[in-house]
């Protein structure tokens, strides 16, 4: 491994004490990481805020096998330290990361086929706002959903992270975006990023109101994180041949639905996790964001949309925000 020497032993980490509310986040000292072979030491500047961690925090999302207990899937800042086998990376490369955990800390480490390079002009916070959010969108629209140009894509929960990605991204490569969101400067805030249609869930049926927009014919891709009730009403809003791809269930993973409708309209119903896939997979879809969508990025074409930066010893506070569901875009960490 080789290294500046200015890592020190320890480090600030925030750690979940127990299962539990946001105040179950608290800081601890941690000894650094040692990255091993085909992996890079960050030093932290800023860390991402995703529902996962929330899911993690409360006991419903334990990490994978041998990755970090500390929650933080993003992260951004400079390359501290080399593991073996690392060809591309050099120290002091200023990076963003999507990580397996432990973005809450001073330092991570993380595979190097994880890592891209700062998007130009970007800065740490909104670097950090950036991994989870794109890997998830790019592998579950682009390339599990198959979405094309001229196409429509419904997306579910449009102020969300994951939501304002697949906004722009879909947009800039030339499909019709319809949204759901839960108020009207939600709303707004979708059509101000490229929504062509936003649907205030509260007040329209999202199932008429994606018939309205389409002249009928539906959605050809739907990404949906709500599971529940919206299982069936995704098939009803459905075009001919179109894909629905599950991300998240939250509003529950057991769902009644009239499955004749798969065979009728020959829907595809299929979803993913990021978190547990091998490096191998996600450096494949970074090497096609690298490809694709950081040119993108770097002109701001797409950007992340950034809610609110707290300190990192005050996690909870990011948790509360999240869970408070008023948030628009990305909650971050300021590392320092």
């Amino acid at each position: 491994m080789s290294n500046n020497h200015e890592i020190p032993a320890k480090m600030t980490a925030i750690a979940i004490s127990q299962p539990g509310g946001p105040k179950v986040l608290k800081p601890e000292t941690r000894d650094v990481p040692v990255p091993g072979p085909g992996e890079v030491l960050i030093r932290v500047h800023a860390a991402g805020v995703n529902r996962p961690d929330v899911q993690q925090r409360k006991g419903a999302y334990p990490p994978p096998p041998g990755a970090s207990d500390l929650p933080g899937l993003e992260a951004s800042g400079e390359i501290a330290a080399l593991g073996d086998e690392i060809s591309r990376w050099r120290i002091g490369d200023r990076v963003c990361a999507l990580t397996p955990g432990g973005g809450y800390a001073e330092y991570v480490k993380v595979h190097a086929g994880s890592v891209l390079p700062l998007p130009a002009g970007f800065t740490h916070s909104e670097a950090a706002a950036v991994p989870e959010n794109y890997f998830t969108v790019w592998h579950n629209v682009f390339e599990r959903g198959g979405l094309k140009k001229g196409e429509t894509l419904l997306v579910h929960g449009g102020s969300s992270g994951i939501g304002t990605t697949a906004i722009q991204l879909a947009s800039a490569f030339g499909a019709y975006v319809i949204t759901t969101a839960g108020s009207k400067e939600k709303c707004d805030a979708c059509l101000k990023l490229g929504a062509d249609r936003a649907i205030n869930y509260r007040e329209e049926d999202f199932v008429a109101a994606v018939k309205d927009a389409t002249d009928r014919k539906g959605a050809d891709v739907i990404l949906d994180m709500v599971g529940g009730d919206y299982v069936g009403r995704n098939y009803d809003a459905a075009a001919v041949e179109a894909r629905i791809v599950q991300i998240a269930v939250q509003a529950g993973a057991v769902a009644s639905a009239d499955f004749s409708k798969i065979m009728v309209k020959r829907l595809t119903h299929t979803g993913s996790t990021l978190r547990p896939r091998t490096v191998e997979f996600k450096a494949a879809i970074a090497a096609a964001l690298e490809a694709q969508v950081w040119p993108l990025l770097g002109t701001r074409k797409v950007a992340p949309v950034m809610d609110m930066i707290f300190p990192l010893t005050e996690a909870w506070r990011a948790h509360e925000r999240m869970e408070e569901g008023e948030h628009i875009g990305k909650i971050v960490l300021d590392v320092g």
